[in-house]
């Protein structure tokens, strides 16, 4: 690791480290002008990480946002996962009676073979299709669809896709601050 960057990284808290744009907070006004900036964001997400990442070396692939923490590869990976799986819980609660959400490891997920994958390109495309056909979902739902639920038990909670939205809007610019740090921190 470069010297310079483990000496801006103990100038950061952990939580900086971790949460570069900072902790998701539940807004408690979500009407729509804020739903569809949400969607906007969601919509845009894939083509801002293609952009930040697409002429990346192999060596800045396995920069990391935080001691101990994923490099810029694995953050690309389990964002194609992540989003994945967001998109199965919000048409299991479009077409259930509040369902019970399967969690998993992401930190596992990470590890594996695609997660240390040094070619992106696929999670790239992935979220780039995923995407577009997540928004037209996102864009047709009814307010009624908006207030359907799944249960995390992870968190022993129940979620709106209202609320998922605006989860999933702040999960892509958390990501994309990951990658900009981890950049930055190599060049600092």
């Amino acid at each position: 690791m470069n010297p310079k960057a483990t000496d801006h990284y103990t100038t950061m808290t952990n939580d900086q480290l971790k949460y570069p744009i900072g902790k998701f907070s539940k807004w408690k006004t979500l009407g729509d002008a804020v739903l569809e900036k949400w969607i906007k964001d969601i919509e845009t997400f894939p083509e801002q990480l293609d952009e930040l990442t697409r002429d990346l070396t192999v060596e800045q692939l396995q920069l990391r946002y935080r001691p101990d923490g994923w490099t810029i590869k694995q953050v690309v990976h389990h964002c194609a996962d992540s989003h994945m799986n967001s998109l199965i819980r919000f048409k299991l609660a479009l077409t259930e009676d509040t369902p019970e959400i399967r969690p998993y490891f992401e930190d596992r997920w990470a590890e594996l073979a695609d997660g240390q994958d040094d070619d992106i390109s696929d999670s790239v495309a992935l979220l780039k299709a995923l995407h577009r056909k997540w928004v037209v979902l996102l864009r047709n739902l009814t307010e009624a669809d908006l207030n359907r639920e799944f249960i995390h038990p992870e968190h022993g909670k129940r979620f709106t896709l209202r609320e998922n939205i605006s989860i999933y809007a702040w999960h892509g610019e958390h990501h994309l601050g990951h990658i900009k740090q981890a950049l930055n921190n190599a060049t600092t």
